[in-house]
């Protein structure tokens, strides 16, 4: 089984941004050194407890202080940005780093319609531009002319896209595009078998299929359980858009309604000891037709 890393650089009570990014490349450099295939950079922003809001740069610095792994981001919010930027940055990225740039998309705003429209420097929302705009992407990634222009500078090998998608539509576009596909399990787990088979149906190649999944793995399966208690809370306040540090203290006993959603989000994780997390990873594999 091929395993991966998408980080969200979460920031911990009582440090730094400063300390949490020098920790998150060595975690890099760890993750190379185990044998994971691909480290992957979250792009959030407006929270005080994540503190990826760059993908490409953290890209950078990871790709190189390392030597094979595959690098990518999980993913540039493509809507709110030109795609001639995107491109260029890819193609920068991919002559640095040759075969080992992942260069992932996704249709999120960023955070609310004040962070979206500083984002887009005020103009109006184009998520409904989304895949005009992924095509441009591959052009201006794949070819060496587009539209009378060269997105540079040129790699001699191009980087590899993926569409993040919560469903069939968008599993089916990347397919019909030639695209890899990340279904996002860790924001909606029920769709899951449908979008890979929809994907599977128009891909060539479905080594480009990936799954995201939280996976929350202790010493044993109780210790484990201990350390969902905290990611159950830091998903409440997250959601909330309350203060996203962790770890999360709450002074104060839970809410039905707040038991409730804890309840529905553990159907997004994968909770355990090391041989409860490799099988259940394993009958996830074996539901989504893809390793």
């Amino acid at each position: 089984m091929r395993l991966s890393i998408l980080d969200q650089v979460p920031l911990s009570i009582g440090t730094t941004a400063e300390k949490t990014a020098s920790q998150t490349i060595n975690l890099v450099e760890l993750a190379e050194a185990l044998g994971y295939e691909r480290y992957w950079f979250a792009e959030h922003h407006g929270t005080k407890g994540m503190v990826s809001s760059s993908p490409e740069i953290w890209m950078a610095a990871a790709a190189a202080r390392t030597s094979h792994i595959r690098i990518g981001s999980g993913g540039v919010l493509l809507p709110q940005y030109s795609s001639y930027k995107v491109a260029s940055l890819f193609n920068q990225l991919e002559v640095m780093f040759p075969n080992r740039i992942d260069g992932g998309m996704g249709r999120s705003p960023g955070g609310n319609e004040r962070i979206r429209e500083a984002l887009a420097n005020g103009k109006e929302s184009e998520i409904h531009r989304f895949w005009d705009k992924v095509d441009e992407v591959i052009e201006w990634t794949t070819n060496r002319n587009y539209r009378g222009m060269t997105a540079s500078p040129l790699p001699l090998t191009s980087p590899s896209l993926y569409i993040l998608g919560l469903g069939e539509r968008s599993a089916q576009i990347a397919g019909e595009k030639h695209l890899g596909f990340v279904h996002g399990y860790f924001i909606q787990p029920n769709r899951v078998k449908e979008a890979h088979r929809a994907y599977r149906r128009v891909a060539k190649d479905n080594e480009n299929a990936l799954t995201a999944v939280f996976v929350i793995c202790g010493e044993d399966n109780e210790h484990a359980q201990l350390l969902a208690e905290q990611q159950d809370l830091w998903l409440l306040q997250t959601e909330k858009g309350i203060d996203s540090r962790i770890p999360v203290n709450l002074e104060r006993a839970l809410t039905v309604r707040e038991k409730e959603t804890i309840q529905q989000n553990r159907s997004r994780m994968i909770i355990g000891s090391k041989e409860t997390v490799q099988s259940k990873l394993e009958q996830m594999a074996e539901l989504t037709q893809t390793d």
